[in-house]
């Protein structure tokens, strides 16, 4: 049945006589302290109030009109008010009131109207008696609260009402760079970063209902000094006082220091600090939309390689040739526009991404770069003049992804490379032709898989204690009929661009299997203790668990013997999956390492869970140390030590860095300076030698 028209108004809205008795009995002198606050130019300011708020404040109702509520309840600083003055829902807090007469104790209730920007605020005093009981109570659980936290190291505060702070501990104060002194009461938010106060506000104004909560924020020392803070609150209520909070807080500054230097170490070249591979690709990624779009611009490629680049480093050195890398890098920041992405894609060759640019666009730019960097520079006290060959390619609908474009683009370079020194060529059909002798390159591998054509050297692992002969890693190796040697960084991308990545890893697997039992034959106890295969992102599915086993069986060989490497990035790329084959292979006996530890993007947390035995230190990290900065090999290894892993030190190409890597507790080294890679029968005879 609907309601009365005398009730209510047009759409259940409350009508003027409902409105007029509720306010007449609100304004009535026996009635509770009421006022009515509302937001004037920024402000809250008291714009009602009834007799019985008059009669408590002790002050004329036309004083109290337009006084800023503030004011009123002086304990809040101004910031402070949003504690009392939510939005969103009502509010209740124990303050001392401001009245004719001083400052009196009281509960203060908030009630928002629906705009947000008016509050009727209810003021009942506190009994005087029950008050000083409360009050002892309080302060002797304050005193324990001192005693209890003050020789804490965990910075610790208590809030007895609202944000007003009644101790800190000397942990807080040490981490804020301020005393107590200057912190109680609502001193402390003046530590707290202006940027981040407000959410610091709104966390503890839910958790003064109640709640538990959590918030980053700077502290800002005395000094200056900036430190990033979580900070955690728990509801608090203390007898006399009201409402309010037991906060601790951590100091996270460190932590996310390394975290970033560690981020930046895994998307960053160490020697020229430009983006690598991996920051390429997610670069890439993210911004190819596909060609014919209503918005957007079309993305380019240049393609760099540096001419005579080997020249340098066989007549100069390598140091030589390290400080033309870090040139190039810096003249190419300076010749780009800005927005535009310097990739080091590795070795000597570059990778520039532009946007919103057409072929003539990009070519001009590919013309400037060389200019650029054909400016003489002294090396090892030599004038030399660098030049680059540039390939260029620009966003085509036959680019299925970002891949595609920068292939056409590394067919440019090399169509440069082929047409002279320090030219640029934009990518044409005859590219195009060239990539179709790719396709050639892979039915060529395919032949070669099934003739078992690839063959295996292998790279001794030694111990760092005492050199003693660890493991061997497995490398496989091509050797085309016509091309000669093909690089396994072509011919391994090739099998898993084109599928064939299977079928390799079980020859490689099945040839590492064969070799051992043949050097248990043949060397007895002297023969590799194990043999570490390989593994691509792509062998992790279901599959792997047999096919190892098959291999094991099939030669007789125990799963102990038998180590299977998987890249950081390749784990990233499915861990919840990855976790699920390692475990696999766990359950069979075989170890598991995490190869190139450090260039990917894993979790820590997430390391911790992952059935793995080992890390591998990348050698790029192995390499620092040579140039001073041990940071992040010492980190890798303190974290494997940490979880209880061995680690493998790679690529240590000098006695030196042996002795650094042995000096930070490294497991094994792994390295041209202790062992090349070598074909079975020559591995034998340095195995039995030794």
């Amino acid at each position: 049945m609907p309601a009365s028209p005398t009730a209510t108004g047009p759409a259940g809205s409350v009508s003027p006589e409902v409105l007029a008795a509720v306010f007449s009995a609100a304004a009535a002198g026996d009635g509770p302290a009421l006022l009515v606050a509302e937001t004037v130019e920024g402000t809250p300011r008291v714009t009602w109030a009834n007799e019985g708020a008059v009669r408590l404040l002790g002050t004329a109702a036309g004083d109290l009109r337009g006084l800023p509520v503030g004011e009123l309840v002086p304990a809040l600083a101004a910031g402070e008010l949003a504690v009392l003055l939510r939005r969103e829902h009502a509010s209740r807090l124990a303050l001392r009131v401001r009245t004719g007469g001083g400052l009196v104790d009281a509960v203060v209730r908030a009630a928002p109207a629906p705009s947000g920007s008016a509050w009727t605020l209810a003021v009942v005093p506190a009994d005087a008696g029950t008050d000083r009981v409360s009050r002892a109570t309080a302060d002797a659980a304050e005193r324990r609260f001192a005693t209890l936290t003050e020789r804490s190291p965990i910075p610790t505060l208590l809030s007895e009402q609202g944000m007003r702070l009644a101790h800190v501990n000397d942990a807080f104060c040490r981490l804020a760079g301020r005393p107590a002194a200057d912190m109680l009461g609502t001193g402390w938010t003046g530590a707290v970063h202006p940027d981040d106060l407000g959410a610091v506000i709104e966390v503890v104004a839910a958790v003064l209902e109640g709640e538990d909560g959590e918030v980053r924020a700077r502290l800002v020392r005395a000094d200056g000094a900036e430190r990033v803070t979580v900070m955690r609150f728990g509801y608090v209520f203390t007898p006399g006082a009201g409402s309010g909070f037991l906060g601790t807080v951590e100091d996270v500054t460190d932590r996310l220091a390394f975290e970033a230097r560690l981020a930046h170490q895994a998307s960053h070249d160490p020697l020229t600090g430009l983006p690598n591979r991996t920051l390429l690709d997610q670069h890439l990624a993210t911004r190819f939309a596909a060609t014919g779009s209503s918005t957007g611009g079309r993305l380019a490629c240049l393609f760099l390689d540096l001419d005579d680049f080997k020249v340098v480093n066989d007549s100069l050195g390598h140091e030589a040739g390290d400080e033309l890398l870090v040139e190039v890098a810096g003249r190419l920041r300076a010749t780009v526009r800005p927005g535009d992405l310097v990739a080091r894609f590795g070795g000597d060759e570059f990778v520039v991404v532009c946007e919103d640019v057409d072929e003539a666009d990009a070519a001009a730019l590919a013309e400037r770069i060389v200019a650029a960097l054909a400016v003489p520079v002294h090396l090892a006290g030599v004038r030399f003049r660098p030049h680059a060959s540039v390939g260029v390619t620009v966003q085509a609908p036959e680019h299925a992804d970002a891949a595609d474009l920068v292939r056409d683009c590394d067919i440019a370079m090399y169509q440069a490379k082929a047409g002279g020194k320090g030219r640029v060529r934009v990518l044409d059909r005859c590219g195009r032709a060239e990539a179709r002798d790719k396709l050639q390159l892979v039915a060529d591998l395919r032949d070669a898989i099934e003739r078992r054509e690839v063959t295996l050297h292998y790279q001794p692992i030694v111990s760092a204690a005492d050199g003693s002969l660890e493991a061997v890693e497995a490398l496989a190796r091509w050797h085309h009929p016509v091309r000669g040697p093909i690089s396994p960084e072509v011919f391994v991308a090739l099998s898993e661009e084109s599928g064939l990545v299977g079928p390799l890893g079980l020859l490689v697997l099945d040839e590492a299997c064969r070799q051992v039992v043949a050097w248990d034959r043949d060397l007895g106890d002297l023969a590799p203790p194990r043999i570490n295969v390989n593994v691509s992102a792509l062998q992790l599915d279901g599959g792997l668990r047999a096919e190892v086993l098959a291999a094991l069986h099939r030669h007789g060989l125990a799963p102990a013997r038998l180590s299977i490497e998987i890249t950081e990035s390749a784990l990233m790329t499915d861990p919840a999956a990855a976790r699920g084959v390692l475990q696999e292979l766990r359950d069979l006996g075989v170890a598991v390492a995490i190869d190139d530890f450090g260039t990917g993007y894993s979790s820590l947390a997430y390391l911790r869970h992952l059935p793995v035995d080992c890390l591998k230190v990348d050698r790029s990290f192995v390499a620092e140390l040579a140039e001073g900065h041990p940071q992040i090999a010492t980190a890798v290894i303190a974290l494997a030590r940490s979880l209880g892993l061995s680690t493998v030190a790679e690529g240590v190409a000098t006695p030196g860095q042996a002795a650094a890597l042995t000096a930070l507790g490294a497991t094994y080294l792994q390295g041209f300076s202790l062992a090349v890679p070598m074909d079975g029968a020559t591995t034998a005879t340095w195995a039995g030698a030794r």
